[in-house]
């Protein structure tokens, strides 16, 4: 990996803390070596800030990861508090990153391009083997730290059991990895498929037997059993039986759910579909909700205009819970040839940031010209509309919104770019920047957001010049958008690193 200049690696890294590397802690392995190494004191601060404001689940477990193998004093007790917050799979993840496993996975065998269809053998599926994670010893203090974890499950009988209808798999591999022996009750439940009657994995046989709804519900609510494991047992799901359900999922579990509910009639019936809405008002606070997850949940079920709006307002008030742009800021879409993604990227973005604009945001798109977008509201809808007409097409000439900007006299102190960073026609970007800076007395930073596959020559143009940038890497995943609202919604970088440097650290519990 090629070393960051010492100036920039702190945001560079948090750059990079943006993407979403979907399970594949290999691949940010090295990024979080390198930084541990570089900066140990702001790596610790680092991961304790983002394990509360970040949204990546590969990035906390890899900070845990790292941590707990550091030499640096004070790391490891650390990453083992952060641990301790952990649901079980996820402390899996860690513990099987670190000492290394195989994975077997199925792959279709690649066809002989040079046979004809004819002649070629239909492919076969193939068994492939692969290495995943470090494939070393555990520290001490981690398998200590993991027992002292599942000890103190086993003592909180409704946590347990409620934990091991969501995460068995992932439990019984704990104890298995680390040779911890089970409590009495555990052995029961995860080993000898023995269940006390008082337990909730008891309760799920006793609902697999119950004929009548009313049973079914009751079951379901006095035992609190997920939606994802009572579909599983109960053959017919009644209306009774939903409204049970809905009442024991959280927020997050009815959004992600909710094109199930609506096969199932839910949304037809209006006391299931009120039951809903009151999860889906819950959702706008609850910090377990991701923020995008609402949105793509619109995409997953035909929803009603009156629910899409429900959900476009949890969308707007997770957003807003991560910060608010208190500087006058510009949103700049790079609408020319094969710039497809980025107009729909614009779309999102400018549904997310406006929602928490409190100054002016000016937006436009380009090709050779600039195009001023008219807003019409805060939800996608709204961007929708507003960017109707606005088709990929024409040159590129990433400065000609600076002209525009300069005559009109529009100050701000942010650019939102979204680009492959390519130009070929003047006015070019710099010279323009330049321009617009001395005529209108601004200094504002830009942050590039890259489409898939793009140059970083805008950036390395701004950096040759003395000019402030950054530069957020999006992948195709609208999941990781939010993180963008951490980069923007601060008066600077600097105050963003600031804030990180006096983040508490965790304290590891005593023995």
């Amino acid at each position: 990996m090629a070393t960051l200049p010492e100036q920039d690696f702190r945001l560079t890294i948090l750059n990079s803390l943006l993407t979403t590397p979907h399970r594949e802690l290999a691949k940010i392995w090295p990024l979080h070596q390198e930084l541990v190494a570089k900066d140990p004191r702001f790596y610790a601060r680092l991961g304790a800030w983002y394990t509360d404001h970040g949204d990546v689940r590969d990035h906390k477990e890899m900070f845990i990861i790292t941590l707990a193998l550091s030499e640096f004093e004070g790391h490891r007790d650390v990453g083992l508090a952060m641990l301790r917050a952990m649901p079980p799979y996820q402390v899996v993840r860690v513990l099987d990153f670190i000492s290394g496993r195989k994975k077997t996975k199925t792959v279709m065998e690649k066809k002989d391009k040079n046979k004809k269809k004819a002649d070629a053998p239909a492919a076969e599926p193939k068994k492939v083997v692969e290495d995943f994670g470090l494939f070393r010893n555990p520290p001490r203090a981690l398998k200590t730290e993991i027992t002292r974890y599942l000890r103190e499950r086993e003592a909180d009988v409704e946590w347990f059991d409620g934990s091991v209808l969501v995460a068995r798999k992932a439990i019984k591999r704990l104890y298995a990895l680390l040779h911890v022996k089970p409590g009495e009750r555990a052995q029961k439940i995860l080993f000898d498929e023995n269940p006390p009657e008082d337990s909730r994995l008891a309760a799920m046989k006793k609902l697999a037997k119950a004929t009548s709804p009313i049973e079914q519900a009751q079951a379901i609510v006095e035992n609190r059993i997920p939606y994802r494991v009572a579909v599983t047992v109960v053959q017919q799901m009644t209306p009774t039986v939903l409204l049970a359900l809905i009442e024991v999922m959280s927020p997050q579990e009815v959004i992600n759910n909710l094109a199930a509910l609506k096969r199932r009639g839910a949304m037809d019936n209006p006391d299931l579909k009120a039951a809903i809405e009151l999860k889906l008002e819950d959702a706008k606070t609850s910090k377990r909700v991701s923020a995008f997850k609402a949105d793509e949940a619109m995409k997953a079920a035909n929803l009603s205009a009156d629910v899409r709006a429900k959900l476009e307002a949890v969308t707007d008030a997770q957003v807003k819970a991560k910060g608010r742009i208190s500087r006058p800021t510009a949103l700049i879409i790079d609408k020319s040839s094969s710039m497809d993604q980025a107009i729909e990227l614009g779309k999102r973005i400018g549904a997310m940031i406006s929602t928490i604009c409190e100054k002016e945001l000016y937006v436009y798109a380009f090709d050779t010209m600039a195009y001023p977008i008219e807003r019409g509201g805060d939800d996608l809808a709204s961007w929708e509309k507003s960017l109707k007409g606005i088709h990929a097409s024409g040159g590129t000439s990433c400065g000609v919104v600076f002209d525009y900007m300069t005559r009109k006299k529009q100050y701000v102190e942010q650019i939102i770019m979204i680009t492959d960073e390519e130009e070929n026609t003047p006015p070019m970007f710099v010279d323009a920047l330049k321009k617009y800076r001395e005529a209108v007395a601004a200094d504002p930073n830009v942050c590039f957001v890259r489409t898939p596959n793009a140059r970083d020559h805008l950036e390395q143009q701004c950096k040759k010049a003395g000019l402030a940038c950054d530069a957020f890497q999006f992948t195709g995943d609208y999941y990781a958008l939010p993180n963008l609202v951490s980069m923007v919604s601060r008066p600077s970088k600097l105050e963003l690193l600031m804030e990180i440097m006096e983040y508490p650290l965790p304290v590891r519990k005593p023995a």
